[in-house]
């Protein structure tokens, strides 16, 4: 019975080391695929910023005075995601280094020095997780913002192209008539002249 019990306290623990190790390579995981997407962000906005200049660039200069708010939203965003990719790498729990170390000891108690292990672990990593995060929902925020406006910008710039789009004025008309003109003058003015038939298609 005595035995039993120990089982059962050993499988308390077992459950405790397993739960404690993928919750923190849980967070590990989160941590790197914010990486990849602040990685996202910045390759879109890098591409983004050349191509809404260069459709502006002919536009009318309140826009393009007006086009100053996104790219500063743009350029912070950037900023904010690049400072995501400077924080240090988080712990995963067990070090290397203590294998030597935990020879010496029993099986419970390796248990629970690894349940103590990714608690501290989780616990450091929660800081730096935290701070990353508030600047990645930043620089969403502020990329989020700089295209709609950048979206309404190009509407109003194309609103207004449309707009300004010249009068088509029936120039071929006009040369033909002059033509026909110059035809009639020439055949009075020297009759032994050929004549020539314009012949209209």
């Amino acid at each position: 019975m005595e035995l039993k019990k120990e089982d059962e306290d050993l499988r308390h623990f077992e459950f405790l080391a397993i739960n404690s190790k993928e919750i923190v390579e849980k967070q590990v995981d989160f941590y790197r695929q914010q990486h990849s997407y602040a990685g996202t962000i910045i390759g879109f906005t890098v591409l983004f910023i050349p191509f809404f200049l260069n459709t502006l660039s002919e536009s009318n200069q309140i826009l393009q005075y007006i086009s100053i708010l996104p790219i500063a939203l743009f350029i912070n965003s950037i900023i904010l995601m690049l400072s995501i990719f400077r924080g240090k790498p988080l712990d995963q729990a067990l070090s290397v280094n203590k294998y030597k170390e935990l020879l010496t000891k029993n099986y419970k108690e390796i248990l629970l020095y690894e349940i103590e292990a990714n608690k501290i672990c989780y616990t450091r990593n929660n800081v730096f997780t935290m701070k990353c995060n508030k600047r990645y929902m930043l620089g969403v925020g502020f990329t989020t913002v700089a295209i709609l406006i950048a979206i309404v910008l190009l509407m109003v710039s194309t609103f207004l192209s449309i707009n300004k789009a010249p009068t088509k004025v029936q120039v071929v008309n006009a040369m033909k008539q002059s033509t026909n003109t110059i035809a009639k003058d020439s055949v009075q003015h020297y009759p032994n002249l050929p004549t020539i038939q314009i012949l209209k298609k």
